[in-house]
């Protein structure tokens, strides 16, 4: 079973890892701290007894919640329920020996060992508190390796069929399967509170939701062309991808030990992000700051084997992280020859404080030894080699960008595989490998200019999904040169260059957030793209529900008859703007950045007002009866909604917190007011159709010819 538990596994830390978990625990220990804190007196008044005796009674509550919940869990997970149970009993018994001493000191028999006694039975209490909220949470783990289990599994019947009956079915299962995985790994992604574990698990969903769609035309090509060996190649491919995705989101969700999944432990993770090609090669700006900091280091340690060791490890640290950029054939030769100057500077400086240290004897040496230590120190090498290393890393992804090959192949490669081209498709070959070198370097040197965990492990992620996708984007191409007439093999590369450029575009965002972080300047600009992991969940769930209030709203606007008429276009123009609303919330589309929202925004508000003026003049056609007083009802919430949108779009933001916040309320109205909106077409529909008058047939046959400005 997967996440099976056994008694040996059970020995748990009390290492909180979820944001759940602690904020489960945070008023229990805010109860027990005022107990514990309270003023040692001989005498406690009467009002103070009374305030005790109630936080005594709500942490015993607390508790009595605890305890019939996990007795709960244990009856219904045999594989921990008898670690659970020790874990209530241990709750139960600590919470009555709580109360008891609270009891003691409501009667005035306060005394150190009593106080000490209170101490004492809180821990256990806390620590029997957490074990029970560690083992349930392993309980909502286990439910999402089982999830991660019927995928995996799925998968493999995708593998293996041969028909397209079998397919179609397989794949059914298949998405519904990947649909709960998205669910629960999403919850778990926002629970989780290491940043770094958080990117993680972003990369390994992302990979999953992006391969989904690969592998159904992948998948299609290769059935409807059996014997094409560049289909199989690049439908395997899709499979490995997956599959190590999969893996990757395992070990996250385990932290890499206590669970086992069909007798194997979980993988071994590489680099940062887990699948990253460069195992645990560390980043050139970490090495700097390790390297500086261990110079710092040696003004109290001074200079013994051990600390000379430690600095020389350091300084082949560093010049192991700027290895790539010296070496990177795009970089030019004054800037290689500067990085070459500044390394040996330090090697010379690190040469003399170890001198100095050895011979640290007399004052004048050590008077000598703290000179060197400022010496390096004050000079900033860290400051001027990551200017330098900035300046290449810019430069290179300035001239990728700029360039825009990346549309010139793809477009070259489509044209070649409909006309058959296979020659020239092999051309192009050597030309997207080149390429794909190119922006492989500049994902690799972004790595190392990154100075945040997620941003290494969005690096890492970038540059191992270009190199997977690269070879299967040019199977698709080849396969399609070799059967030009398919509609299927035609589809499938279509789908492998939108999964390409969507990558490029993703590059693109991670070079300006990194060159943002560099300047400073992310304090200024958040939420360049959503969703991110942790506070943005709540922006995110918020976009999901606009996204199904404007399917709901195409929906009834398809109904239409007449998709001319003002009101649809209206209509279908603001479900077009929340939709990219609901793209960004998500970090896709056009809007890139907090302001292109919010100047969606207000384009939104202002066709709401249009809109609210052509439905108020089609409803004084419509005759008195119940439908017309909902849809006034209705229209009536039109313009407050939009003055509501107008005004927060008004307030000045400055900082992190107010900007999400200014984002938040932003979706929060266009959400509302596009559920209003559904509801007034839906209504009007009615009035056209049920309300049989000649003036709503003239109104509805008519088409308004005024020119009006639309925001695209």
């Amino acid at each position: 079973m997967a996440g099976s538990l056994s008694k040996n596994d059970s020995n748990i830390t009390l290492e909180i890892r979820t944001k759940s978990v602690e904020q489960t625990l945070i008023p229990l220990v805010s109860q027990i701290t005022t107990l514990v804190n309270h003023k040692d007196k001989t005498k406690v008044s009467e009002k103070s007894q009374r305030a005790l005796v109630k936080v005594g009674q709500l942490v015993n509550i607390a508790v009595e919640r605890f305890v019939v919940v996990g007795e709960s869990i244990a009856d219904e997970n045999v594989e921990i329920r008898d670690d659970m149970l020790d874990a209530c009993l241990e709750a139960k018994m600590a919470g009555k020996y709580e109360n008891s001493v609270q009891i003691k000191i409501c009667v005035y028999l306060i005394s150190i060992s009593d106080k000490s006694a209170m101490i004492r039975s809180a821990r256990q209490l806390l620590s029997a508190i957490t074990k029970v909220l560690l083992l349930a949470d392993r309980i909502v783990v286990k439910q999402l390796l089982q999830a991660k289990d019927k995928v995996l599994q799925s998968l493999l019947v995708v593998e293996s069929v041969n028909s397209f009956t079998e397919f179609v079915k397989s794949f059914s299962q298949f998405g519904t399967d990947m649909v709960q995985l998205a669910h629960l790994s999403g919850d778990r992604q926002n629970d989780l509170k290491s940043e770094k574990h958080r990117a993680q698990m972003g990369s390994a969903r992302a990979i999953l939701e992006k391969s989904t769609m690969m592998l159904l035309t992948a998948s299609k090509t290769c059935l409807r062309h059996p014997d094409c060996q560049a289909a199989r190649r690049n439908r395997d491919g899709v499979f490995i991808q997956m599959k190590r995705a999969l893996d990757l989101l395992q070990h996250i969700v385990t932290d890499g030990t206590g669970f086992f999944m069909n007798g194997n432990s979980s993988p071994t993770a590489n680099g940062d992000s887990g699948i990253a090609l460069n195992t645990s090669q560390p980043t050139a700006s970490r090495a700097f700051k390790d390297f500086e900091d261990q110079v710092e280091l040696t003004r109290i340690t001074l200079i013994g084997p051990a600390t000379e060791e430690k600095l020389q490890a350091g300084i082949d640290a560093v010049v192991e992280g700027v290895q790539d950029f010296t070496d990177s054939p795009y970089t030019s030769h004054d800037n290689r020859e500067k990085i070459v100057t500044l390394t040996d500077s330090l090697r010379n400086q690190l040469k003399a404080l170890l001198k100095t240290g050895h011979n640290m004897v007399r004052i004048f040496y050590k008077l000598n030894f703290y000179s060197a230590v400022s010496g390096i120190s004050q000079q900033n090498f860290r400051k001027e080699m990551y200017k330098c290393i900035k300046l290449i890393s810019m430069e290179q992804a300035s001239d990728l960008f700029k360039m825009n090959e990346d549309h010139e192949l793809l477009r070259g490669l489509q044209r070649a595989g409909i006309n058959g081209e296979v020659e020239y498709v092999d051309e192009l070959t050597i030309k997207f490998d080149e390429h794909q070198e190119q922006i492989e370097e500049v994902c690799k040197l972004f790595r190392h200019m990154a100075t945040t965990e997620p941003l290494v492990i969005t690096a890492e992620h970038n540059d191992t999904f270009i190199h997977s996708i690269g070879p299967l984007t040019l199977y698709s191409a080849q396969t399609l040169a070799q059967y030009p007439n398919s509609k299927i093999a035609r589809e499938n590369l279509d789908v492998f260059a939108d999964a390409w450029e969507s990558q490029i575009n993703d590059l693109s965002i991670l070079v300006k957030e990194v060159n943002d972080v560099c300047l400073g300047k992310m304090d200024k600009l958040v939420y360049l793209s959503l969703p991110r992991p942790g506070e943005q969940a709540k922006i995110a769930k918020l976009g999901l529900e606009m996204k199904l209030i404007t399917s709901e709203m195409d929906a009834e606007t398809d109904k239409w008859e007449e998709p001319d008429n003002e009101i649809v276009k209206r209509a279908k123009n603001m479900s077009s703007m929340a939709f990219s609303m609901y793209l960004f919330t998500r970090g896709e589309g056009a809007l890139r950045t907090t302001q292109d929202l919010f100047v969606q925004a207000e384009f939104f508000a202002e066709e709401g007002n249009k809109l609210y003026k052509t439905v108020r003049d089609f409803s004084q056609r419509v005759p008195v009866c119940p439908v017309k007083e909902e849809l006034l009802t209705y229209l009536e919430r039109i313009p407050v909604c939009c003055q509501q949108i107008l005004f927060n779009l008004k307030s000045s933001t400055f900082g992190k917190t107010p900007t999400f916040n200014k984002v938040d309320s932003t979706i929060q109205e266009t959400k509302n007011l596009m559920n209003i909106i559904a509801k007034i077409v839906t209504t009007c529909f009615i009035c056209a159709t049920k309300v049989s008058t000649k003036l709503t047939k003239l109104y509805w046959n008519h088409t308004y010819k005024r020119n009006e400005t639309r925001f695209e």
